[in-house]
């Protein structure tokens, strides 16, 4: 991984998920069962340029989830909250 790239799991975002679990957000500013095209979705919404990888969360090696490698430079809880807040439009 590249200096200015984040990387984004689904499960950050899982309203469902404890912190335990993954999740990165407030439940409040989670959703149901997110996935890979909701991330794109909303980082496309926010001008993020990504790449989407086929990788797991190291706690849901089962899942195959896939995960997002973002160009951000200004902190990851920053871009995991912008993520979230154009997540909350699915709702």
């Amino acid at each position: 991984m590249a200096q200015g790239e984040c990387i984004l799991y689904p499960c950050y975002f899982n309203a469902g998920y404890s912190r335990r679990e993954g999740r990165r957000v407030r439940k409040s500013l989670g959703v149901k069962a997110p996935v890979i095209t909701d991330l794109e979705r909303a980082l496309k919404r926010a001008g993020v340029h990504y790449r989407i990888e086929d990788h797991h969360h190291p706690a849901h090696c089962a899942r195959r989830e896939g995960r997002i490698v973002a160009e951000w430079t200004d902190g990851k809880e920053l871009l995991i909250k912008n993520v979230a807040q154009k997540l909350e439009a699915r709702k």
